[in-house]
């Protein structure tokens, strides 16, 4: 087990482990950690009463949260022609076919989404060992293969969010920074939180949201009522 440092264990003492508390209650405990010399990210886990293995009860999307992530997210298109000219306009951070394919091939993933039209697939498909495991494979279900390249681009630009759950049937998500606003903060948490609400499967009988914890990147995790 890795060592903890003196800030996370005296911070690990505000939080009882079996708490469970109100969200706005823990957005404004994990403010109070906001003692770093940087923008800490934050992120919120939860735990779903999924069977992972089942296809008709993954839960995967995106969504573009009210106040963004505080980040401006980089993002590169493959497509060609007006397409191509289009997604320069919107603002893509990088543009190309085989060249970007091939670039992605020896080593580069210095961005943050990756975007497709549906006839460069064929060049994007080998790529998928390299993006998929890291979660940036354009795919038509998290909207990332399309023609309304601008509209995508610009979705991202304003923070969106792609999320699925991991093996254990647990979603995580980045849901802005330690240092936006209270309200904001638990607006951008409690959008996610009614998304994922939203995409319950129809094959669930039991509890869907089990638990769910917010975090920051060097804080311990808050757990929060369902």
């Amino acid at each position: 087990m890795a060592k903890q440092s003196k800030r996370f264990r005296t911070l690990s003492e505000k939080v009882n482990d079996k708490d469970v508390i109100s969200l706005s209650d823990a957005v404004e405990l994990l403010k109070s950690f906001d003692n770093t010399k940087f923008d800490q990210t934050v992120e919120i886990a939860m735990r779903l009463g999924i069977d992972p293995k089942q296809a008709d009860q993954l839960v995967r999307g995106s969504i573009v949260l009210p106040h963004g992530i505080g980040k401006t997210q980089r993002v590169v298109v493959f497509a060609k022609g007006d397409l191509a000219k289009t997604a320069e306009e919107a603002g893509a951070d990088v543009v190309g076919q085989e060249d970007l394919a091939k670039k992605i091939q020896g080593g580069w993933l210095d961005f943050d989404a990756c975007i497709a039209s549906p006839d460069m697939m064929g060049v994007v498909g080998p790529l998928g060992k390299v993006l998929g495991p890291r979660g940036l494979m354009p795919s038509p279900r998290a909207g990332t293969v399309t023609n309304d390249v601008a509209k995508v681009i610009k979705e991202y630009k304003a923070g969106k969010v792609e999320f699925r759950n991991d093996n254990a049937g647990i979603v995580h998500a980045r849901v802005g920074k330690l240092s936006f606003d209270l309200e904001k903060l638990q607006e951008n948490i409690q959008a996610f939180i009614d998304h994922i609400q939203s995409l319950k499967p129809t094959a669930i009988k039991g509890t869907y949201v089990r638990c769910m914890a917010i975090s920051a990147t060097m804080s311990p995790g808050i757990r929060v009522a369902a």
